[in-house]
């Protein structure tokens, strides 16, 4: 709230002007009081004057009230967030991204497609941002929906890639295609407040998590 200036009594009967960085309703019924106290009895206050000072603090009260209620529902709706978060340990989760884990011989990827495509073009990089592998998936990789294609990354290094997917209707024209994660919740993390998930060795925010499945 910008600054404002207060008006005071003092001893001698004469006024101070007080400046404040913030004006509360406590702030503003002093200063009410401070102008009925010090008013010209010759000249008093117009009462339209008072009726429309009476009706800032009302709403200044009003605003104040509906602050502290927000602050109160967003610490609930936080506490709730980070409960649920915290829920999904040890389950299965998909969620938006686009990185994927080399372990083993194999790795799964998930996207999706808005439609059926006639072409669907999956590349994988280092995170160089070099081009490690190119995946050309078939029929069953091409259907609108959610698609898996596994990887054979028996070749590469252990670690975190990254992967893009780009597809094309048989017309020609551009399908929509979204990257996702797959993979067991192993832990949470709270940054400043905000939860993030621990899946397949990355930190995932929960609020990219699209599905929850029972962790088999």
């Amino acid at each position: 709230m910008s600054t404002v200036e207060g008006i005071i009594g003092n001893t001698s009967g004469s006024l101070q002007i007080l400046e404040t960085s913030t004006m509360g309703k406590d702030d503003f019924l002093k200063m009410m009081i401070a102008q009925l106290q010090n008013q010209d009895p010759l000249n008093p206050l117009d009462g339209t004057d008072f009726t429309a000072q009476l009706a800032q603090f009302s709403s200044l009260e009003q605003l104040n009230n509906v602050n502290t209620q927000l602050e109160v529902m967003g610490l609930y709706q936080s506490s709730l967030n980070n409960a649920q978060a915290v829920s999904l340990v040890g389950k299965e989760i998909t969620a938006s991204g686009n990185t994927v884990t080399a372990e083993g011989p194999s790795a799964e990827l998930t996207y999706t497609l808005s439609e059926e495509a006639g072409k669907v073009t999956v590349r994988i990089y280092d995170e160089e941002g070099t081009l490690v592998d190119t995946l050309t998936p078939g029929l069953e990789g091409r259907m609108a929906g959610e698609n898996t294609l596994t990887w054979d990354c028996s070749d590469v290094e252990s670690g975190t890639y990254l992967f893009e997917v780009s597809a094309i209707a048989p017309h020609g024209a551009v399908v929509g295609a979204d990257t996702l994660i797959t993979g067991r919740v192993t832990g949470v993390t709270f940054v400043e407040g905000f939860p993030f998930l621990s899946v397949n060795g990355q930190n995932i925010s929960f609020g990219s998590v699209v599905s929850v499945n029972e962790s088999g």
